[in-house]
């Protein structure tokens, strides 16, 4: 599915899901093959999947025990069923009466019982609409979601300990209540979507994206059409994007961009307003954490749909962190402090790891830097837990790069190089996870979506020893999680044909059925709070219940890099600048300087991009 990747980064998600049993986990798998690769469903290692082969299995053994034992055909052809779409297999007629395991008249009796009672749907295959793919119906789905729960509380019961036995009770009667509710698995649309040559999509290389593709079978049995997805790293991503948006005619369907670019692509007008072509309540738009759904606005208008909702935290080992005696740092000082004692490199250890690469990614360093010491990089008005971004479209803003709070943002980077690895002024998003996860760095500043690298990993030291903290602050400001992540928006030149397909489809792949899915297979980012309280997804990973209460107390913050048509050029230039001052070719003070004239000049003159 994917065309093009980044050669420079490795799926972890991939590679978990196809490393072979009881062997070690190994990154072993680039995010540049584009070898068709059969599809391993995470959903065999969660609740519903598994319940169903125990049901299936115990099945077996009553009728195989009980000479007298009748079948069940309607329980028989639902497991069938179900088992086919979680597996992203065809089902047909003939192959549910076959697994009935009754006669063929009482079979076929028993499936139209089924169809008629809306557990079963039909889709044509084929246009003569003569040849049927047989569906569970989304009734079909949320009565099994709930039985699933009920056996498993009931197994739990009678053949787990006594923790298992209380944990049940609590379920009904303690504070898991409200977070034990199950999003059901990902339905097929009635119709099979419409478009010569199927869906098109441009998407960031990236695990979240990554596993999209791994679900390639999965999501076209969904929507009904073959599925083109071409990854790109971030920068290649937007160039790509600004070359598509200069066609006749868009080449995608669909693409994601990041969410600080909003503000350019629709100023380009590379992107369809989504009031003018979708119910833009029918997304659920309270049902997204509030600073991933504002971030798609530009003057109060909706131009796209958070995939990926993937703050900045700040990495740490717990064990570590335990064996020294230190409390996870709420400040910078606290986090320089701790950096301090954990740094020892005659043992191969390292304080800190951070994007501090030359260009975009220590763009986005220095930024975010300066908010957590509370200065935003353009004079944003102040507001309840931030700063302002409504008024951004009315272009009436200037930089502010070059003040006190920005001084102390460049020498707390400058002194955090010191207990970094010789490398960090190479580092970024990738390389600063690795040797997180290999044991090498105590910390590391990343996105949620780099956990995997060591949370599906049993042979990483980091593995269940993770914490996870919001960006430590500076005097006088407040913590921040800074949202990052992607959003999936419409192509402003995109043949009014295919307008409408594309809108069925990148519903689909923000719901919150899909964004489970997602996580399932070894995403953890989510756009979402009903995912985020899913409590099958909860037990995937500490991450979700973090982000969540990060988001509860206004932690999570999309200013820090706001979505103004200038700020890639703002961030690559503070990237550039900034890295003249860490390799010590001019000071702190010049570098604020020289960043804050160009940074001006962008705006007040902008050039061609």
């Amino acid at each position: 599915m994917a065309e093009e990747e980044p050669s420079n980064m490795i799926n972890p998600v991939a590679a978990a899901s196809h490393r072979p049993a009881r062997e070690p986990f190994a990154l072993m798998n680039a995010m540049g093959e584009n070898a068709e690769r059969p599809m391993h469903s995470a959903l065999a290692a969660g609740d519903m999947r598994r319940i169903l082969s125990y049901l299936e299995e115990c099945t077996n053994e009553v009728e195989d025990a009980l000479e007298l034992h009748s079948p069940n055909p309607v329980f028989r052809m639902a497991l069938h069923a179900i088992k086919g779409h979680l597996d992203a297999k065809v089902i047909t007629p003939t192959s549910l009466i076959a697994a009935s395991n009754v006669p063929y008249a009482t079979a076929n009796r028993r499936l139209k019982a089924m169809i008629k009672a809306g557990l079963i749907d039909e889709r044509p295959r084929t246009k003569s609409g003569k040849s049927y793919s047989m569906h569970p119906s989304d009734r079909l789905l949320e009565q099994w979601s709930q039985m699933s729960g009920r056996v498993r509380r009931l197994t739990e019961t009678y053949f787990g300990d006594g923790d298992s036995r209380d944990d049940a009770r609590d379920y009904y009667f303690g504070g898991s209540y409200m977070t034990a509710r199950t999003i059901p698995p990902l339905q097929i649309l009635p119709e099979p979507l419409k478009l010569a040559g199927g869906m098109r999509v441009l998407v960031h290389g990236d695990p979240t994206f990554m596993v999209m593709e791994n679900l390639k079978r999965q999501f076209e049995q969904v929507i009904g059409t073959q599925i083109h997805q071409r990854a790109f790293s971030i920068d290649r991503l937007r160039a790509e994007a600004l070359r598509n948006a200069e066609r006749t005619s868009s080449r995608y369907d669909i693409i994601a961009l990041d969410l600080p670019w909003l503000g350019e692509f629709v100023e380009k007008k590379i992107l369809m307003p989504l009031d003018e072509i979708l119910d833009v309540t029918g997304l659920d738009p309270a049902d997204f954490h509030t600073a991933g759904w504002k971030a798609t606005h530009w003057a109060g208008r909706p131009y796209a749909v958070p995939a990926q909702t993937t703050p900045e935290l700040l990495f740490y080992r717990r064990d570590l962190f335990a064996a020294e005696g230190l409390e996870p740092p709420k400040t910078t000082d606290q986090l320089l402090a701790a950096a301090r004692k954990m740094h020892a490199p005659q043992k191969g250890r390292y304080g800190i790891g951070w994007n501090a690469a030359r260009g975009t990614a220590l763009g986005h360093t220095m930024l975010m830097t300066m908010a957590d010491f509370g200065q935003p990089a353009l004079d944003l008005p102040a507001i309840a837990g931030g700063f302002d971004t409504d008024r951004l479209a009315g272009r009436n803003y200037r930089v502010t790069i070059d003040t006190d709070k920005g001084l102390m943002a460049a020498e707390f980077l400058m002194e955090l190089l010191n207990y970094s690895p010789p490398d960090i002024l190479s580092m970024s998003w990738y390389e600063r996870v690795r040797p997180y996860a290999a044991g090498r760095i105590a910390m590391a500043y990343g996105y949620t979506l780099l956990a995997p690298y060591f949370e599906l990993d049993p042979s990483s030291p980091a593995h269940g020893q993770t914490g996870y903290l919001p960006h430590p602050h500076g005097s006088g400001a407040s913590n921040l999680a800074h949202v990052g992540g992607y959003a999936m928006g419409i192509p402003a030149n995109l043949a009014p044909e295919r307008v409408t397909a594309a809108v069925e489809a990148l519903r689909v792949f923000t719901s919150p059925e899909a964004q489970k899915l997602y996580v399932q297979n070894g995403s953890r980012t989510n756009p979402r709070y009903s995912v985020g309280t899913d409590a099958e997804v909860r037990r995937t990973s500490p991450i979700f219940e973090a982000v969540d209460a990060m988001s509860w107390r206004d932690e999570l913050q999309f200013w820090p890099r706001p979505p103004v048509p200038e700020i890639t050029g703002i961030i690559q230039l503070c990237g550039e600048e900034f890295h003249d001052m860490l390799r010590g070719l001019i000071s702190p003070r010049a570098a604020l300087r020289r960043a804050q004239e160009r940074a001006e000049a962008l705006i007040e003159t902008p050039g061609p991009s």
